[in-house]
């Protein structure tokens, strides 16, 4: 009887592996599939974008940061997407890209600041 018992609790610890790598594998399998998002930004400084041109991919996050001491609105030059609020100091603004296409923008408080999102 012991030795039924020990090829018994031998065959549940083989098991045990199994469902055990299995639930790795699958984890894993999970983590891989799933794409690492990627933050997009612009920083706004010296009265400029930079960088003025940037180009992400579809679905993308872009999160514009005012470092200047002075308000900025991010504004879509086609009304393509929704402007910021006035950006004071530290204030940020994000959207995100759903489609492909150039989307051109500017500062509507300082319209000789502008900027361009590519969307490959």
């Amino acid at each position: 009887m012991t030795t039924l018992h020990a090829r018994h609790a031998h065959w549940m610890w083989v098991a045990m592996l199994f469902v055990a790598l299995g639930l790795v594998r699958s984890a894993w399998a999970a983590d891989v599939a799933l794409p690492k998002a990627k933050i997009y930004r612009v920083e706004i400084h010296g009265f400029a974008f930079s960088p003025k041109t940037l180009s992400v991919p579809v679905g993308s996050r872009v999160t514009w940061l005012n470092s200047d001491e002075e308000p900025h609105v991010v504004t879509s030059a086609g009304s393509l997407f929704t402007s910021s609020k006035a950006l004071d100091t530290g204030d940020s603004f994000s959207t995100t890209f759903q489609k492909p296409g150039t989307y051109a923008y500017y500062c509507s408080i300082h319209p000789m600041m502008v900027g361009t999102i590519i969307v490959q």
